[in-house]
């Protein structure tokens, strides 16, 4: 009975450790899919909540808008797309899809899988639109290890989802802010820390 706990055990670490490292490099953001002008994407920026559940976006598209939100746009100096409270870059996005969640890291530009399971049912909370986007992006403050700011997270979560908002738009694509879902079940599943806060969430697809 020992012998047979510790060998599930052990291949519960293993497949953890397998899932931890299961990393994903994004291709580069194409511009090109930005193109529209910035007032245009003004006039059309729209809420949306009806989408094509067999529509996926693709891994380009997906790049181009996680650069949008919080990308690094100056390698040099560390600066991105987003404006932060004393550069604090605190707003981290999480990419939910049906294969599970994935952490974007804006300076890699790659997606690393910290979840197995679909959030996007936690995420719709009662809205079962939100079940149809191919992709859900979860914003989190993440001020951890330092004096936490409430104001500051809110401000920074809000920059992100307006750049969001815009490259969605300029990209032929839909989304909504929200900040509806089951926060306890997204903090479960994500292990998130002690000082980080569960913002916002961007169903992303196709309308319907």
């Amino acid at each position: 009975m020992k012998k047979a706990f510790f060998t599930c055990l052990a291949l519960l670490l293993t497949c953890t450790a397998a899932m931890a490292q299961n990393s994903v490099n994004l291709p580069q953001p194409d511009n090109n899919l930005l193109k529209m002008s910035l007032g245009n994407a003004l006039m059309q920026r729209r809420s949306g909540r009806s989408y094509d559940a067999t529509r996926e976006i693709t891994q380009q598209q997906l790049s181009t808008l996680l650069w949008a939100a919080c990308g690094v746009s100056d390698k040099a100096s560390g600066k991105i797309t987003a404006p932060s409270a004393v550069n604090m870059q605190d707003i981290k996005v999480y990419v939910c899809r049906k294969d599970g969640a994935w952490l974007y890291d804006a300076k890699a530009n790659t997606l690393t899988q910290v979840s197995n399971t679909d959030l996007r049912p936690d995420m719709a909370a009662g809205q079962p639109f939100v079940n149809d986007a191919p992709v859900n992006l979860l914003l989190v403050s993440d001020q951890s290890g330092r004096r936490k700011n409430d104001a500051w997270g809110n401000m920074d979560s809000g920059y992100v989802s307006q750049n969001i908002y815009l490259a969605c738009t300029a990209m032929g694509l839909q989304t909504v802010a929200r900040a509806m879902m089951n926060k306890d079940a997204v903090r479960k599943a994500l292990n998130l820390a002690d000082g980080v806060d569960v913002m916002l969430n961007h169903p992303v697809g196709y309308a319907k």
